[in-house]
């Protein structure tokens, strides 16, 4: 499932972008520029990176997976990671910008949309709490997963300025209305929305470590607790053969 996932959320990339350099080409405008707007969603990077990393855990599985009592530290932080962008994502846009046209230069593609805005979260969401192997993070993992959101935003308002819009011809280009200075409310309104998203940010990524805290710690101790019993077994049934 992770790995028809990972397909199924490349094709929606591929799709949607292939759409968005084509309309480009037609109307004459910038395609390096559409490319790097393309790239500069959260909601791209996020489903991207979401591929990349099902299909690491899917080919762990298959390789190691099916003898090891948890997931490897790095691949657990990489899923615990990608589950709170898809999480966030999903949660943004459908209580956000659901009805709201965004600058990516063609109208969306409907089921690559979905797949990306809804499909993907919620498959993700789903992993979390059925993914196997799930291995308990530190606390301290909240930090390392809110990092790349952060330098998400701080990349994008310092590029915003910097952008003509392709489409429109504005001297700015801001992916999401909410992040745009531009707009009604100015920097203040930026502000209060980078501080309410952070905030869903640092409590979904909670949400997400302290899931698998409790899931992984109960699947290590019952390995523990295995390993005990099969060393007991084997030492009683040397001291028969004794």
């Amino acid at each position: 499932m992770r790995l028809a996932m990972a397909a199924l959320i490349a094709a929606a990339i591929i799709a949607q972008l292939s759409k968005s350099v084509g309309t480009a080409i037609e109307l004459e405008r910038d395609v390096a520029t559409t490319v790097a707007n393309f790239f500069s969603f959260f909601t791209i990077l996020s489903n991207a990176a979401a591929a990349v990393v099902l299909i690491w855990a899917a080919v762990w599985f298959f390789a190691r997976g099916r003898h090891a009592a948890v997931e490897p530290p790095a691949l657990a932080l990489a899923l615990a990671s990608v589950t709170s962008y898809m999480i966030v994502t999903g949660i943004v846009y459908n209580a956000l910008l659901r009805n709201i046209e965004l600058p990516q230069g063609s109208a969306p593609i409907p089921w690559s949309n979905e797949v990306l805005h809804l499909i993907g979260p919620l498959f993700l969401l789903a992993d979390l709490f059925v993914g196997p192997q799930r291995r308990a993070l530190r606390w301290r993992a909240v930090w390392a997963i809110i990092a790349f959101p952060l330098a998400w935003t701080a990349y994008t308002l310092l590029r915003g300025p910097m952008i003509t819009n392709p489409v429109s011809g504005d001297p700015f280009w801001y992916p999401y209305p909410f992040l745009n200075p531009n707009g009604a409310g100015g920097w203040a309104a930026v502000g209060f929305w980078v501080v309410v998203i952070a905030a869903v940010f640092l409590g979904v990524a909670a949400l997400v470590v302290w899931w698998g805290r409790r899931i992984g710690q109960e699947r290590e101790l019952d390995h523990e607790t295995g390993d005990h019993l099969e060393d007991e077994w084997r030492e009683a049934r040397e001291a028969q053969l004794d």
